[in-house]
């Protein structure tokens, strides 16, 4: 009991003092709190009576930790602001995600426009250095386990960093062998970065992208050239779509457990003819089709679906850092 009550009040004082569970500092402050509460514990007793004292003690000694961790965070911008001549191994994860943000707003410019090559560099630059540690994402994470299944297949988890009319950022979670299947992203530009585990993508673009969906019937196939059939890691680069480009069209394979970051601008919207559709592949012989096609391309035919009933799609509240929104 006396156990118990002292490792959930440990728990409570890192959290009130403002410490998120992944941070490397946790452990060491929840050690303190554990032995602290362990002391004034045992000045009490086991009387429950006086448990609202020894919460309001826990509290206040949570603020003293609390202004002990700003003062320590100033102290070390001052020193690095002293040793800027030296490059610094460690980053800031909320500044990394503000320069996500801002870069965002400066590349997508809003519906029917396609970003310029020269902001597809600069998103690249920003999406490439990212890491899991940038939004406090570890394999800990109870959604990763291979055993969140429902009905059989694992259940993905996501998490809204935020959207707006031009662009949205959302983190995906994969449990080893979940499954995103073939599905469209219709006038969008799509960056994919993979922040944690091993991925396999498969993508397709339209070998005639000037047919529109609406005037090819639903139960008919439509042919489509293979552009991505690939393992992905953290160290690949982020994987990039355009609206009739890039293979619009993709599938995800979690190998392991797996955390992929999606910049898409603009997000769905199914009043602004983007909403999502799904695909069922079949293979493809050329001598069945009378379209010519290169011998040197892979293809496949595609048959919009519903959405499939094994795949099940759960969001969680966005708990990383945070950033500024400007206007």
């Amino acid at each position: 009991m006396l156990e118990t009550v002292s490792n959930f009040l440990g728990v409570h004082l890192c959290e009130l003092s403002g410490y998120h569970p992944l941070d490397e500092r946790f452990e060491l402050l929840h050690l303190r709190a554990v032995d602290l509460s362990l002391s004034i514990y045992s000045l009490f007793g086991k009387s429950l009576a006086l448990f609202p004292v020894f919460v309001l003690m826990m509290k206040t000694e949570s603020s003293f930790v609390g202004k002990k961790r700003d003062a320590l965070g100033h102290e070390e911008k001052m020193i690095r602001k002293k040793c800027c001549k030296r490059p610094t191994k460690h980053r800031s994860p909320s500044t990394i995600v503000q320069q996500l943000y801002d870069t965002c707003r400066e590349v997508f410019k809003g519906s029917g426009t396609v970003p310029t090559p020269c902001d597809v560099e600069k998103m690249k630059l920003v999406l490439d250095k990212m890491k899991a540690e940038d939004f406090w994402v570890s394999e800990k994470l109870p959604f990763l386990n291979s055993d969140n299944a429902s009905d059989g297949a694992p259940r993905i988890t996501y998490a809204t960093i935020y959207q707006s009319e031009n662009f949205s950022l959302c983190i995906f979670f994969l449990p080893p062998k979940a499954v995103i299947p073939l599905h469209n992203h219709p006038g969008m530009t799509v960056f994919s970065k993979l922040l944690l585990g091993q991925m396999h993508i498969k993508a397709y673009d339209w070998v005639d992208p000037s047919t529109s969906d609406d005037l090819v019937p639903s139960s008919e196939p439509r042919l489509a050239r293979l552009e991505v059939d690939s393992n992905f890691t953290t160290q690949s680069d982020a994987a990039i779509l355009y609206p009739t480009a890039g293979g619009n069209i993709h599938s995800f394979t979690a190998l392991t457990p797996c955390a992929v970051l999606d910049v898409m601008g603009p997000p769905y919207s199914k009043d602004e003819d983007r909403d999502c559709t799904y695909y069922k592949e079949f293979p493809y012989s050329s001598s069945e089709s009378a379209t010519e096609v290169k011998d040197d391309c892979s293809y496949g035919l595609l048959k919009a679906i519903d959405m499939p009933k094994e795949l099940k799609m759960k969001p969680v509240e966005y708990m990383g850092p945070q950033f500024v929104e400007t206007c």
